[in-house]
């Protein structure tokens, strides 16, 4: 058991070294597209920008998020430390959301609906 702890809690930093590489390459890419369209001369930089930096923010929390969830369940699951996980987990989500609204103008479950090629089922075309 004491193995399965250890590998866990690797996957655990893992995960996290992920989150944070997620969010450094994000900044470091944003800030190159910002740069090359500031020399070029193209459009609105400034929103792009806003919106690579939070796409690379939101991602690499998803990642950390993951992470803190599988070393505090497995590695320690004490009644603290899963309090703590949820505190975590609710300032982090709120986080998400805040930069998803901000990134997209909408929330994630407001999504618009991809149109189908259905035929209603009282139509009378026939095939």
């Amino acid at each position: 058991m004491e193995r399965f702890r250890s590998i866990v809690e690797i996957l655990g930093i893992g995960l996290d070294a992920a989150g944070v590489l997620v969010v450094v390459a994000g900044a470091v890419v944003a800030t190159a597209r910002l740069l090359f369209h500031c020399f070029s001369g193209v459009g609105e930089y400034y929103r792009g920008f806003r919106q690579d930096l939070g796409r690379a923010i939101v991602l690499g929390l998803e990642f950390l998020i993951a992470g803190d969830i599988i070393r505090t369940v497995v590695v320690a699951p004490t009644l603290q430390n899963v309090l703590v996980l949820g505190l975590i987990v609710l300032i982090r989500t709120f986080l998400s959301l805040s930069l998803q609204l901000e990134i997209e103008g909408k929330l994630p479950w407001s999504r618009e609906r991809q149109p189908t090629n259905r035929v209603p089922p009282n139509s009378d075309q026939r095939q």
